[in-house]
Order: structure tokens, then C-alpha cells, then sequence
């Protein structure tokens, strides 16, 4: 196992044939056990390891980011550029995707969950909603979270709201007993707040462009509405997704409900 993140980023990169997504670098660590982590964000980890070598150490960090997340070694890079044509071109492109990647890195959406399961929850005032950016990662409390959410009839959109004065947990508790109660069964939501990596969540000083606005919300329709011409999520969406998390008391109960099961079949049997 290495001994910090940017040294099991790095092996990640050299035994990779091709430039990886920051998500992929991070499954990778993980599932090779090239480090251990019990924090909550291993992919943002990732992400700001990178991003944040690239910035501060200019032309001393070992990473080059060659696509919107996508980094590769600098050193097997500039090989693979030396031995095509144009290298002081391509270089030149390259070193501009770097900067202005890291420039435009403005979203204001940080955390978000897709088609999220109504039933994987446990509904009250007070609730609590898991998600994980993998499946070893501590799972986060989204129930306290502030942003815009959709509410689904499978997949088709029923409903769209903002959680600012009340949580989000609260909101889509109301809607369960509301006028939307019985017509949807799944939801989506996109954050304003950040997560740390500790798996707290935390309003981060607001910093963003009007051209990173923008586009923000233009990722946001995208990546709710998935339009079938759109190839790819909005040119500056930086925010991380969560998969859902069961709560941990609906687990409880499904292994109460099995002892109570067994229980009752061995009585029978006897």
C-alpha cells in the first residue's frame, strides 16, 4: 500500500494505458488497494490532489489534465506527444486545457443523486437520506442538504422544487403527504452545499462566474432532462454524484424481519 494519495495517483496513472477520469482513478486506488481511506469522498480527494498539484506546483507536478476530470502522468504524456507530430502544438493545447479547466471550476452545484428510490428511505420530519461516491466509501447524510430536486413517476418528471429555507429531507417528507404523495416513487437532487471528508456537509463561500453560472444550469437541465442530441453533461458541472445509500434502520428491520421468519418456521417444525 503507498503511503499518501499522490503516490497511489501516480501508480494508478503509470500502469494505465490511456489518460483516466478522476472517479476511475479512485476506484482503482481503492479496489487495488493502493491506499486506504475511511473518508467519505474518495473521488473529490482524487479530484483536488490532482487539481490542486497542478495549480500550485506548475511545472514540478507530475500530472498533466488533458479533458474536463481526465489527468494523465506528464512524463508519459509529453513521451506519447515527442513521438507524433506538431509535440510543441499539441503541448501548447494541452497545457491550455489544464489552465483553463482549473480556472473555470466555478460550479456552484457540489453533490448531487440521481433517480434515488423513495422506498430506500426512511420517512419523517427528521430524516436521513445516504448516499456513497463508491461502495467503500462512509456513506453521507444528505437529509440536511439545500438545492433544487425533482420528484419522478419512474422516470417521468411530476414535480420540481427548492429546498432554501427547509432541507431538502424536509421538503420531500412533505410531499409525501402532500398532493404529490401517491404520484412519484423516485427523486433527484442537486446540492448547494459542499461535503468534507469527513462526510459533513458545509456552505462553501459562493465563488462563481456569470459564464460558470450559466453553464451550471445548463448541466443541471441536461443531466435532469437528458435530452437525446446532448452527447455529454454541460461543459462545467463539477459536482460530484452520490449513489443511494439503504438506511441503515430499513437494514435492521429486513434482519428482523428474517429472525423473525426463521424463528417462526422453526417453531412450526417442531
Amino acid at each position: 500500500m503507498d503511503k499518501s494519495w499522490k503516490e497511489a495517483i501516480k501508480r494508478v496513472l503509470k500502469e494505465s494505458t490511456a489518460p483516466l477520469h478522476y472517479t476511475e482513478i479512485s476506484d482503482k486506488i481503492l479496489s487495488s488497494g493502493y491506499y486506504q481511506t475511511d473518508g467519505a469522498t474518495p473521488a473529490a480527494t482524487v479530484n483536488a490532489q490532482l487539481t490542486t498539484s497542478i495549480k500550485h506546483d506548475g511545472e514540478k507536478s507530475p500530472f498533466i489534465r488533458v479533458g474536463k476530470g481526465i489527468f494523465a502522468l506528464k512524463e508519459i504524456t509529453t513521451t506519447a506527444i515527442s513521438l507524433e507530430a506538431k509535440p510543441v502544438a499539441k503541448m501548447e493545447k494541452l497545457v491550455g486545457l489544464t489552465e483553463l479547466d482549473v480556472a473555470s471550476s466555478d460550479s456552484i452545484i457540489h453533490s448531487f443523486g440521481m433517480y434515488w428510490q423513495r422506498d430506500l428511505v426512511v420517512w419523517r420530519s427528521d430524516l436521513k437520506m445516504y448516499g456513497k461516491q463508491q461502495a467503500q466509501s462512509t456513506p453521507v447524510d444528505f437529509g440536511k442538504q439545500k438545492g433544487i430536486y425533482i420528484l419522478y413517476d419512474h422516470h417521468t418528471v411530476v414535480y420540481v422544487g427548492r429546498s432554501i429555507d427547509r432541507p431538502l429531507g424536509r421538503r420531500l417528507f412533505e410531499h409525501t403527504v402532500d398532493r404529490l404523495g401517491s404520484r412519484w416513487n423516485r427523486f433527484s437532487w442537486f446540492g448547494l452545499l459542499d461535503v468534507t471528508q469527513e462526510g459533513n456537509l458545509w456552505e462553501s463561500p459562493l465563488n462563481t462566474s456569470l459564464a460558470g453560472l450559466v453553464a451550471t444550469l445548463e448541466a443541471l437541465l441536461i443531466e435532469a432532462l437528458e435530452p437525446p442530441q446532448n452527447r455529454k453533461r454541460g461543459d462545467d458541472f463539477s459536482a460530484v454524484e452520490y449513489i443511494q445509500a439503504i438506511d441503515p434502520e430499513l437494514k435492521e428491520k429486513e434482519i428482523q424481519n428474517t429472525l423473525r421468519s426463521i424463528e417462526q418456521k422453526m417453531r412450526g417444525g417442531s
